[in-house]
C-alpha cells in the first residue's frame, strides 16, 4: 500500500464461450480455494459492520491479483498463512517511497527500512493501524490471507465510502496505490471477476492454481554420433530465461539476513492521506479514497 512501487501489471485473460456451457476462462485468473474463501468471508463481515460501503469480494480479488498473484497462486497453509513470506522491495527511496523501519523488523525482517508484507501488501505501520483477525485465531498476521483480506476490506471502506459509487471506488483503489496505471489495472481485474471466476485447489495442496495442459512424455534422445569430418556440430538453440510476465521493474538487491523477496515485485500498502514525494503515502496519515499494475 504505497505509491511509487512496482506491482503486477498483467491484465486479465480473454474469455470464450463454449456451446451449451457457462462462460469459460481461456487461461489465467484462477482463484485458489482458501484465498477465495478469505475474500468471501471479508465481504460478509463488511456487509454486517459497514453495509453502506457495499464492498464486493471481487474488488479484494482484483487487488489480491495485482498485489501478490493471489498469494502466489495459493501457496498458503490450511489456516491461510503464506508458506513463505510475501515481501515487497525495501522502501529506501529513489524509485520507491522512502519509509524507514517502523516495526524493528517484526513483520518484514528488516530493521532499517520497511517493506510491504503479505498477500495484500501492507506496510508494517499501516498494518499496526488496520490489522485484523479474519480467521478468529486471536492474532493479526499480515501473512495470513484471512487477516489481510479483512484488513484490506476495512481500509477500502474507511471514511464512510460507498464503493458502488464510481468516484468512491476510484478513491479507494488510489488509496491503495496512488497511480492511474494501478487504478486501471485493478479495475480491469475487478470487471473480469464480476463477470465470472474459477476456483482451483491451493498450490500448497500439491497443485498449481493455473495448471498447464499435461505435456506428452518426451522420447529419449539418441546419443549423438561423432562427426564424420573435422566440422563441429552446430550449436543448439539458446536457452534464454523467460521474462516474468507481470513484474514492472527488477527487484532490488537483497541484504544478508533479510527474507527473500517474492519473484514479482509487489505493492506496499500506503496510508491514505499524507503524500510522499513521487506519489507515495506515509503511514498513520488516515484513510484515503480516489480513482485511478
Amino acid at each position: 500500500m504505497s505509491g511509487d512501487t512496482p506491482y503486477r501489471t498483467g491484465l486479465p485473460p480473454l474469455r470464450t464461450r463454449k456451446k451449451g456451457s457457462a462462460q469459460e476462462v481461456a487461461g489465467g485468473g484462477a482463484l485458489p480455494a482458501t484465498v477465495f474463501a478469505a475474500y468471501r468471508r471479508a465481504e460478509g463481515e463488511l456487509a454486517r459492520s459497514a453495509p453502506r460501503c457495499r464492498l464486493r469480494w471481487q474488488l479484494l480479488a482484483a487487488i489480491g491479483q495485482v498485489e501478490s498473484g493471489q498469494a502466489q497462486g495459493g501457496r498458503v497453509t490450511r489456516d491461510g498463512t503464506t508458506v513463505t513470506p510475501v515481501l515487497g522491495p525495501r522502501l529506501t527511496g529513489g524509485a520507491f517511497a522512502s519509509v524507514p523501519d517502523t516495526d524493528s523488523g517484526a513483520y518484514d525482517g528488516d530493521a532499517v527500512y520497511d517493506r510491504a508484507v503479505g498477500p495484500m501488501q501492507f506496510i508494517p505501520s499501516t498494518w499496526a493501524r488496520w490489522g485484523a483477525d479474519g480467521n478468529g485465531d486471536g492474532r493479526t498476521d499480515p501473512n495470513n490471507v484471512y487477516d489481510a483480506a479483512l484488513a484490506a476490506a476495512r481500509y477500502l471502506c474507511a471514511g464512510g465510502r460507498d464503493l458502488s459509487n464510481p468516484a468512491g471506488l476510484d478513491r479507494a483503489i488510489l488509496g491503495y496505490n496512488h497511480s492511474d496505471a494501478y487504478l486501471r489495472t485493478v479495475k480491469a481485474w475487478y470487471t473480469y471477476y464480476l463477470t465470472g471466476h474459477r476456483v482451483v485447489p491451493d498450490a500448497s495442496d500439491g497443485s498449481r492454481a493455473d495448471r498447464p495442459e499435461p505435456s506428452r512424455p518426451k522420447r529419449p534422445k539418441p546419443s549423438p554420433s561423432k562427426p564424420s569430418d573435422d566440422r563441429k556440430p552446430g550449436p543448439g538453440p539458446s536457452r534464454s530465461p523467460s521474462m516474468p510476465p507481470t513484474s514492472s521493474s527488477p527487484s532490488p538487491s537483497r541484504k544478508p539476513g533479510v527474507p527473500k523477496e517474492t519473484r514479482t515485485p509487489l505493492v506496499p500498502v500506503p496510508e491514505p492521506t499524507l503524500t510522499l514525494p513521487g506519489g507515495g503515502v506515509l503511514p498513520d496519515a488516515g484513510p484515503l479514497t480516489t480513482g485511478n499494475g
